[in-house]
């Protein structure tokens, strides 16, 4: 009740402002309802505020007196999280569109049958150093099928959890302890504000743990465009 009466002091002190010709009540206009954003936002929450009717009422009133482009930059409750929520759903509609089938057409493999995914699993466990191609190729002599490692690597995903307590070393921490200086490097892809694909080549120190640089290619990547993105990512560095 208290904001209530806040604001409707300011309104009475400012109404002769309003009727008066000219841009001061746009810029009135625009306080108030930045003001009100902020009470909004200053109230004890777990997550995004909840807006009443009241709230709803006040901030709709103050956009009639704002054009049209001044009111998205005078919306500040929005956070950064729900705007990368919000990106982060348009690029998997984006993909979803893409790759999806369309017009109710043939479906695809249903998968390997629930025997299959219990021997994968269970091979996985009794041999953890097993990678994908080789557990492909044992399930392929035992079972006598053509499974491919994608497959493997699926499967392993979705129904095995490794055991945190018998995990050893990977093989880049080894050679990376064998080694002064060992550089790793990690290429994926990324959606832009407008969902323009870019591809992100990362080189780094192993031994220093730092940054080396960066490569950024818009579009699709073939040979000589990684090497391009690796000159870039190391211009001016010596290599190890």
């Amino acid at each position: 009740m208290k904001d209530v009466i806040y604001l409707l002091f300011h309104l009475l002190t400012t109404v002769a402002k309003l009727l008066q010709p000219g841009g001061s009540r746009t810029v009135i206009a625009e306080n108030l309802l930045l003001k009100q954003q902020l009470i909004i936002h200053s109230r004890s929450r777990q997550r995004a505020p909840n807006l009443s009717t009241q709230d709803r009422t006040l901030l709709g009133f103050w956009t009639l007196f704002l054009n049209p482009r001044r009111v998205v930059r005078a919306a500040i409750i929005i956070t950064p999280s729900t705007l990368l929520s919000f990106h982060n759903a348009l690029k998997k509609r984006k993909y979803r569109l893409l790759y999806s089938p369309s017009g109710g057409g043939k479906l695809g493999p249903k998968g390997p049958s629930r025997e299959i995914i219990e021997a994968i699993v269970a091979m996985k466990r009794r041999n953890p150093r097993y990678g994908c191609p080789r557990i492909a190729q044992q399930i392929n002599l035992a079972f006598g099928l053509a499974l491919d490692k994608v497959t493997v690597r699926r499967v392993l995903a979705v129904h095995f959890k490794p055991d945190p307590n018998n995990r050893g070393p990977s093989w880049l921490t080894t050679i990376g302890h064998t080694k002064d200086s060992l550089w790793s490097v990690d290429l994926f892809r990324c959606e832009s504000i407008v969902l323009k694909s870019h591809w992100v080549m990362v080189v780094m120190d192993q031994y220093t743990c730092s940054i080396i640089g960066f490569g950024v290619h818009a579009g699709n990547v073939d040979g000589s465009t990684l090497c391009r993105m690796f000159n870039q990512a190391t211009s001016g560095r010596c290599w190890p």
